[in-house]
């Protein structure tokens, strides 16, 4: 079944500094089951200070009180258009929020996680100052189920792309904002990756440059419900990801050894084994291969070798290659 709210797309505004129509901008936000954080999320998005702005809720035909949520703000707020009805899960819900949006500037946001004041203004401007730009991004930091900090904020390095594919910068999708056209030219969300959002990225990131802001734009939320929690699907699908790119297939040597560390350092840091020495070990190949990505490391200090001297590093370093194979 599928319920929608009524509502046109509201006419372009004019800008009082500029003279000039503001770009309209559209917020895709997939949902099932998260009737509970939904309204917090919505209601980040309502208090923005910008506008036109659209929201388009596509829900996989959620059991509990989201389709009530969604109408009760969409009663309030005639920004909001949403679809209720059976999906085949994120990906599908994506794609299909891709479809039916008619921003000049787009964005996902999680049903769970929220925005902070000022965040898509700063988006707006950005790709005002950025023409060039395919994605503009900020920091983001953790909160919790109840909304309570939880961590952060986590202060990215500026994008480059060897950066971001060693693991050294990062693009939270959500404060990452977008332009949909090319989003849509790349093929859209692909079901093929686990790590769908960082997919996208990556082939858009290929056509146009992101842009990072020095600002905290958002909060995640962690709880246990979350996809997060499947180590090993991430680590599976990410590293399947950066060997069947294209794109990186066909860079130059540099970008193929950083995106090779990235999977190095994306092990070390999610580490299946438990293992420190297995940690450790995917550490030193990351950096034999691309010693720039030092700057992801999470936990240094086991680079320390346990002894002084070129002898004890020798050993160490041995032992961690060893304990990697």
């Amino acid at each position: 079944m599928v319920l929608a709210s009524r509502t046109e797309r509201l006419p372009p505004v004019s800008d009082a500094d500029a003279g000039t129509p503001r770009p309209f901008v559209s917020i895709i936000v997939p949902s099932y089951n998260q009737g509970r954080f939904l309204p917090a999320t919505l209601a980040s998005i309502f208090a923005q200070d910008y506008r036109p702005l659209e929201v388009v809720v596509v829900d996989g035909a959620s059991t509990d009180d989201t389709v009530r949520v969604l109408q009760e703000a969409a009663a309030d707020h005639p920004e909001l258009r949403w679809v209720s009805e059976p999906d085949d899960g994120p990906e599908d819900a994506l794609n299909k929020g891709l479809s039916m949006i008619r921003g000049d500037i787009a964005a996902i946001q999680s049903s769970d996680d929220i925005y902070y004041p000022g965040a898509i203004r700063a988006a707006v401007e950005a790709f005002a100052q950025h023409p060039e730009a395919g994605i503009v991004y900020g920091d983001a930091e953790a909160i919790d189920a109840e909304g309570s900090h939880v961590s952060g904020p986590t202060r990215y390095l500026p994008f480059k792309l060897q950066r971001y594919l060693c693991g050294s910068t990062f693009i939270p999708q959500s404060s990452a904002f977008f332009r949909p056209q090319l989003a849509r030219q790349v093929g859209g969300v692909r079901r093929r990756y686990f790590v769908f959002d960082v997919d996208l990225w990556l082939r858009i990131m290929f056509l146009a440059p992101p842009v990072k802001l020095d600002r905290v734009m958002s909060a995640y939320r962690h709880h246990e419900e979350q996809r997060d929690k499947q180590v090993s699907e991430i680590l599976t699908s990410y590293r399947r990801m950066l060997a069947e790119s294209p794109e990186i297939r066909r860079s130059s040597w540099r970008v193929r050894l950083a995106a090779w560390s990235g999977g190095r350092m994306l092990t070390q840091h999610y580490n299946p084994t438990g293992n420190p020495r297995y940690a450790a070990g995917q550490m030193w190949l990351a950096l034999l291969a691309y010693p720039p990505s030092i700057r992801a490391l999470v936990k240094p200090r086991l680079l320390i070798p346990p002894r002084p001297g070129v002898r004890g590093l020798v050993r160490r370093l041995r032992a961690l290659l060893s304990a990697s194979s």
